[in-house]
Order: C-alpha cells, then structure tokens, then sequence
C-alpha cells in the first residue's frame, strides 16, 4: 500500500511537471488535443469532434427543401459503391440530377439532418466569402495587398502577398500541412484558443504568387482579411451572404478558437449536412445565380472554377478541379473524404461525407476514392464518362 501511495505521488508530480512543461515551451495546446482526440482513440480530427470545441450558430432563413427526382431513389448502390461505402465509413451518399435528389442514402445512424464537420470544404466557402466581400466593395480585388488588412505582413516579401494569392494557396508562407503530427502548425491551430496569435507568427518564405501549395493556413489568413474588411464576424457573414440565400433547411455551426477570441476556424469546421453542403456546389454550378438572383459574381466564379497557375491544373480559387474521361468536375474536399462534387454539363451534384478516405493519408492530391465515387454514380445513372 505505501508503495502505491509513493507511485501515485510520483506520477501526480510528473504530470503536473508535464503540464507546466506545455505551458513553458507554448504547446499547452496539446492538452486539448489529448483530451478531445488522444484518449478518444483518434489519431486526427474526426466527424463529430465539433462537440468539443466552441462553436458559434449560422442562422438560416426560410427552408428551400431539395425537390425529389422523378426517379427519386429508384436505383441502389453498386457493388463496388457498397464495398467503398463500408470500407470507408460512408455516412451520407447524395446524387443530385438537375436540381433534384436522384439518389440519396445515410449510414451508421446518420440521417439527413445530421452535423458532421465539413474540414477543408469549408474553404470553398471562405473564397466565395471573399468574391462576395469583392462584389460588395469591402474589397477591391484579387490584386489587393494582404497588408492593407493585416500590417503585420507589410515588409520583405510579405509585402507581395495579395488577397488572390491566399484563395489560390500561393502566399509562399511557411505553414506545413501535417495533420498527423502533434507538432505540426496545423494541429496547433486546431487546438490553439489564440488563433490570430498563430497565424502572425508565421513567415513568407517564397515569393507570393508563383505556385500552388496546399495551406490551411492560407484560408485562415484569408478569413482574418475578410473579416476586417467587412467589420463583420465570418459566421454572420456566411449567414447572411450565403447560408440564408440558398434556403438551407438547417442552422449549423461553425468552430471558433475560444469564446474569448472568437475566430472562426476557417480552413476547416463548419457542422452541417449533405444536401445543405450541396446547395454552395449548385450556387457555382449556375454561375452565381439562385432563383434568378446574383448572389455572387459570375465572372468570379468563372475565375475560381479554372486553374491558376501553370501546372496547378488542380486548384483554382478555393475549389478543386479534376477531369475524368471526357467530363470535367469541380469540388469541395474535407480531410475524411467529405465532397461535393459538380459535373455543370450534366447538372449533376455528388455529395459523399464520412470518416475515411482510404489509406491515402496526404494531402494536396486526389486519393482513390473519389474517382470510384463519381464512376459509380454515374454508373447508376447510366451516364458514359
């Protein structure tokens, strides 16, 4: 019994070194990280992890439920749709034909209405945050400079950084998009409840502008321009410029750093569903128009939906681009494998959300799974690619 005694004061002290330790070398943000992911049995962020966190609401306005399809759920899953799905965790998987639901299933207790966290396809609605704020005069354009917002990046080659360059990923900063690793800046912006402070730590270590580099922390610097050049909070403008407009049926939630700092993760986090997070790809699809009203500019979206950079055919502004066969898609993409991906030709929308994409574990690539997802789809439409 003493020795017990004497093992558990020993172990009560060297934890209590650890956490002092965090707090001296500033990782104190790892604490977080293993209460709400570690000693859940998870090695990154996961679906539902958005309980957690702190989370501000984005309202909704008057619901415009999707019509079903005449069609509506008369094909079922391929096999090979079905062996994806259960391999990798699928939740929801939502076929949209000319504006209506043509297919749609949900999985492991998940339905329609459920919140799951969006992770990186929040960054398509960021850069349309941006094209509104542009549209509306907050911002001039793509060739304003980041330091007109954010002065803390007016020397060296900082001060080349513009607003366009933080949509396309091409700031040249030194983030580093390490999901995997505790150390990485990346798992401290999830975890940290001072994200500003994160974000103007960083450096620019290339010249801004001359290629795609896949960075998180570049919708974050993004959100931080949007926010000062409107006067507005990013949940609230989300509301009001898109989430209200497009008739979504649900609120959802958007994660903030800390009820102090009240800084929307903006690269990743917002909690919604399927058919809600489609209604952003439809917006695109109809060059900025919904229900004949021009929400967002459609010489924007043109631009945003080509590729930047020679090179870079894969990324335009805050949407990613792919080519199968003779079809051209453009898309949303979240870290497990949540889509919402667009072919305008044939005015069909895919949704796909869940906790895997595979054993792909990098980022700033296509991964498998996404070419199955949309060669199945189209399978059950019985559409050649």
């Amino acid at each position: 019994m003493k020795f017990l005694k004497k093992l558990l004061k020993w172990l009560v002290i060297l934890i209590g070194l650890l956490v002092i330790g965090l707090y001296l070398t500033d990782t104190d943000y790892l604490i977080k990280a293993v209460r709400t992911i570690y000693l859940k049995g998870y090695t990154t962020a996961f679906l539902e992890d958005y309980k957690s966190f702190d989370n501000r609401v984005i309202e909704n306005g008057t619901p415009q439920p999707w019509p079903n399809h005449k069609n509506y759920n008369s094909a079922t899953e391929t096999k090979r749709l079905d062996s994806i799905n259960t391999a990798n965790g699928t939740i929801a998987y939502v076929i949209i034909k000319q504006d209506s639901i043509w297919f749609e299933n949900y999985y492991d207790e998940f339905n329609e209405n459920s919140q799951t966290n969006s992770f990186s396809m929040a960054k398509s609605y960021v850069s349309g945050l941006m094209g509104k704020a542009i549209m509306e005069g907050h911002i001039k354009s793509l060739d304003q400079p980041v330091s007109d917002f954010i002065p803390e990046f007016s020397e060296g080659l900082a001060a080349k950084m513009v607003v366009g360059h933080l949509s396309s990923m091409a700031s040249g900063t030194t983030w580093d998009e390490r999901y995997y690793s505790p150390f990485s800046i990346v798992t401290r912006a999830y975890f940290d409840d001072d994200l500003e402070k994160v974000m103007l730590g960083l450096k620019v270590s290339e010249e801004p502008g001359q290629r795609f580099k896949y960075s998180s922390g570049d919708t974050q610097m993004l959100a931080m321009v949007i926010e000062r050049a409107t006067g507005k909070k990013l949940y609230d403008y989300l509301s009001e410029s898109f989430w209200k407009p497009l008739g979504s049926v649900n609120p959802t939630l958007w994660q903030v750093d800390s009820e102090d700092h009240d800084l929307v993760k903006a690269y990743c986090c917002i909690a919604s569903n399927a058919k809600d997070f489609a209604r952003f790809g439809k917006l695109y699809k109809d060059h900025g128009k919904w229900n004949g009203q021009q929400i967002l500019d459609s010489t924007f979206v043109a631009n945003s939906l080509k590729p930047v950079y020679e090179g870079g055919d894969v990324y335009g502004y805050g949407w990613w681009l792919k080519s199968i066969g003779t079809k051209d898609f453009f898309m949303m993409r979240g870290h497990l494998g949540q889509y919402v991906i667009v072919e305008p030709n044939d005015n069909i929308i895919i949704v796909r959300l869940g906790h895997s994409k595979g054993n792909n574990k990098k980022v700033g690539q296509f991964t498998q799974d996404i070419s199955l997802y949309i060669e199945e789809a189209y399978n059950m439409l019985n559409i050649t690619l």
